[in-house]
């Protein structure tokens, strides 16, 4: 009896995807970022996929969170969410089957897939596949202190710039660089997200790079009750870096969006990316992506960066292959993207 019924529940999951037209990490479960709307269950599925996502301070584990939801509400496919350290430890946990999803920023996955920077010493990983682009992932350079109006003022401060070996390092080298400052030239602070903020409330350090969508909610809650503010990074240092890495893009972060912001700040940004295990297959791969992208207006509702979800952001600038479940998706919607 046990095997007829999950041959009928097997059936069920078919038919139900043909009718749509087919490192040490805390390992933190999301809670519900609230109930994700659906009129109706997806039937329940046998894939169980577990989703990396970073820091509880960050938008990957909240957006992670939502996401989650849909895909398990959506495709039926059984999604455990949990707090990492972030793209390079959502890499390696694919590579080693702990997980099978996770959000990465756009240029970690370009090392991981060349074996550069950050995968220098480890080398080429090529064991996942992009789902999709996500939304812009804001390279943001807080601080307290009054005398830092730009990226060149860092010299000689204590600066967060994130895990060594991390994205947000590599974003900060950047910066850095285009600065004309090296990280002999401040006092490097290997701080989380979190512990960033504190650290500024403290007065142990001066600034800190965090790299995350805005509003990021370790920067909303330091700006709410403290005199923060943001660092434009624009001008010949954005010119700079985007010339040198075209993952770059400027973009402004809109007066309002943080606590006695009143301006718009230009900064640069990266792709928060969703990638998956090369290995999961192509009818789940497909399900998912319709979860997410045939459910925008209802993911949106609850939480902002899902007004950034969109055919073209998913498939533009990518520097690896996608899975092939995702590319018969966009191909549906009329996009081809390249597959491996």
């Amino acid at each position: 009896m046990r095997k007829l019924l999950s041959i009928v529940a097997a059936a069920a999951m078919v038919l139900s995807l043909a009718a749509c037209g087919s490192s040490g990490t805390s390992q933190t479960t999301a809670a519900a970022a609230g109930d994700a709307k659906t009129e109706q269950a997806a039937p329940a599925s046998s894939t169980k996929m577990t989703m990396g996502t970073g820091g509880t301070a960050g938008t990957y584990y909240a957006f992670g969170g939502v996401l989650g939801q849909y895909i398990k509400n959506k495709s039926g496919i059984d999604v455990t969410v949990v707090s990492t350290d972030g793209s390079k430890a959502n890499i390696q946990g694919i590579d080693a089957g702990d997980y099978q999803l996770g959000t990465v920023q756009s240029d970690v996955m370009a090392y991981a897939w060349s074996g550069t920077k950050s995968f220098e010493s480890d080398g080429a990983v090529n064991s996942f596949r992009v789902v999709a682009g996500l939304y812009a992932e804001t390279v943001q350079l807080i601080t307290m202190d009054p005398e830092i109006k730009s990226a060149a003022d860092l010299k000689g401060k204590a600066v967060s710039i994130g895990a060594p070996g991390s994205g947000v390092y590599f974003n900060a080298m950047d910066v850095l660089a285009a600065a004309g400052l090296t990280e002999s030239d401040i006092n490097p602070q290997y701080l989380s997200f979190a512990d960033s903020t504190e650290g500024l409330k403290d007065g142990k350090i001066d600034a800190a790079f965090i790299v995350a969508g805005a509003p990021t909610p370790a920067i909303t809650e330091l700006m709410t009750t403290n005199d923060a503010y943001l660092v434009p990074i624009d001008g010949e240092i954005a010119g700079k870096m985007m010339a040198s890495c075209p993952y770059y893009t400027e973009l402004a972060i809109p007066a309002g969006t943080y606590p006695k912001q009143d301006a718009d700040v230009t900064t640069v940004t990266v792709k928060a990316t969703l990638i998956v295990n090369a290995d999961a297959s192509e009818d789940d791969v497909y399900a998912l992506t319709a979860a997410i992208f045939d459910n925008v207006s209802d993911i949106t509702a609850e939480h902002a960066k899902g007004a950034e979800l969109s055919i073209e952001n998913a498939t533009a600038g990518m520097t690896a292959p996608f899975h092939a479940g995702a590319a018969k998706y966009f191909q549906e919607k009329g996009v081809k993207v390249e597959v491996q």
